[in-house]
């Protein structure tokens, strides 16, 4: 049989309109083809059978670790449960095989959803406006600073300096180099929160704003946040919420009422949408209301009866994306808080709390805490003690991969010697939180009975432990046949 009847009889009928037969190319590849971009050879690659290429990648996914293997306890970037309900709904027709080119009048339902996340996340942060265009946290930071500079520019102020906490992520201070200003950090207090004193003696008339994070990245709630936005407004500056850590307080306290004028929002943290791996992502931001003429466009908008993309207007800082962001991402985020609701989204907080407070009560008899006193989603274990006895941060987190754990956060936050952040998430149960706890509790032990099994750890890994510094310098990039 002629393989083109078979293409042809397996073509598929989608709406009752039947796919335009194709056309299947007569001409030799040889004729089509630049003789230049011809292979002289046959590629090298083995011949196998399909058996045992399946096999291959099976075994290749059964090493990766992911929250769907067990917990990722990974301090300052949330890696809680995707539900699957989220998925399905993201891979629905309508969604799914939608082109960003295809008129408008053909998604009107999809872009309803985009409208309706955008006003559940202004509402959820207290904010007047979003923009869903930014494609991953960093990316939405570099928005709203953007947005700032607009700001200022259209007011006739030439402030150039953004304030940094010393504790926070570093994409702040990397990201507000990138759009041209300043960077100049706040020190922490005894406390762990931002110096109050010290802040008041910074801002000046060149502050173009604070970055902020609350929780901040020591988990620790800023307790004199309306002192803080004070003393940044009575000067001119912008305060900025790095939303990161908007788990702890979903649903409890929003951003806009704690003073703050712009904010984004990392969705694969806090709204449970895929994360890790380079992508997707999604990094909405959100405005009061005398920034949302700043905000990129094409912007979303009701006109005579539809939803239409309409120009940002004169006072937009432009397209910070191809079309309209991560739309799958940005449906499976929708998707969650539905599913969630008003109640729903308190309880992540108070469970994501919760979860950090017992399982730091359950390590304090082996394990230092940065600072004392409850915590909000993540706690800094400060690894002092069990270095002095012969096993550094490394060692440990290296240590509990044998135990069948992925590690947290080691050497960060910079202000906490021996640092290891923690954050359980919402999602886990009580037994996985007890089993990590036994894991490290053990681990302690060990330093005593055995320093080297620490020292050498993991054991029961593919690889043993590498060289990282050296392999982040040096690295030796191997080809096929080398």
């Amino acid at each position: 049989m002629d393989v083109r009847l078979i293409f042809e009889r397996s073509r598929p009928k989608r709406r009752g309109v039947t796919v335009p037969p194709g056309d299947f190319p007569s001409r030799r590849i040889e004729e089509m083809v630049p003789a230049a971009l011809l292979r002289e050879a046959p590629p090298p690659l083995p011949e196998v059978s399909e058996l045992e290429v399946v096999r291959h990648y099976t075994y290749l996914s059964q090493l990766n670790y992911g929250v769907d293997s067990g917990l990722y306890p990974l301090g300052s970037c949330t890696m809680k449960y995707n539900p699957k309900v989220n998925d399905r709904v993201a891979e629905l027709p309508g969604i799914r095989e939608v082109h960003p080119l295809q008129p408008e009048e053909t998604v009107q339902g999809l872009l309803e959803i985009l409208h309706q996340l955008e006003l559940a996340l202004a509402e959820v942060t207290g904010m007047d406006a979003m923009t869903l265009q930014p494609a991953a946290g960093a990316h939405g930071e570099l928005t709203g600073l953007f947005i700032v500079k607009a700001y200022l520019r259209e007011c006739g102020e030439a402030r150039t300096v953004i304030l940094v906490p010393d504790s926070a992520h570093g994409t702040n201070p990397a990201t507000a180099a990138m759009a041209g200003f300043e960077v100049r950090h706040v020190p922490s207090d005894s406390r762990g929160r931002v110096d109050l004193a010290a802040l008041r003696g910074m801002v000046d008339q060149r502050t173009a704003g604070l970055m902020l994070t609350n929780p901040n990245t020591l988990g620790l709630f800023e307790d004199q946040i309306l002192e803080i936005a004070e003393v940044v407004h009575r000067q001119g500056g912008l305060l900025y919420y790095d939303g990161a850590n908007l788990n702890a307080i979903l649903g409890k306290v929003r951003p806009g009422d704690m003073g703050f004028d712009l904010v984004h929002l990392n969705l694969h943290k806090t709204f449970s949408t895929p994360h890790g791996g380079g992508g997707p992502g999604a990094g909405p931001v959100g405005v009061k209301a005398f920034l949302a003429p700043y905000l990129p466009g094409p912007r979303l908008a009701w006109v005579e009866g539809a939803w239409r993309w309409v120009d940002g207007g004169p006072h937009s800082i432009g397209q910070m994306r191809a079309f309209y962001g991560n739309v799958g991402v940005l449906v499976r985020a929708w998707a969650y808080l539905l599913s969630q609701g008003p109640e729903g989204l308190k309880a992540v907080a108070e469970m994501a709390v919760l979860n950090a407070n017992y399982l730091k009560a359950q390590l304090s008899p082996s394990y230092q805490t940065a600072f004392a006193g409850p915590v909000q989603h993540e706690f800094v274990l400060s690894l002092k003690r069990q270095k002095q006895r012969g096993a550094k941060a490394l060692d440990v987190a290296k240590r509990l991969i044998d135990y069948g754990f992925y590690p947290p956060t080691v050497y960060f936050p910079l202000v906490v010697e021996e640092a290891m952040m923690v954050e359980p998430t919402e999602t886990e149960s009580k037994q996985t939180l007890d089993a990590f706890s036994a894991a490290m509790l053990a681990i302690d032990q060990e330093i005593d009975r055995d320093p080297a099994l620490l020292a050498e750890a993991p054991h029961r890994t593919v690889v043993r432990r590498l060289d990282e510094a050296l392999a982040a310098r040096q690295p030796r990039l191997v080809w096929a046949g080398e």
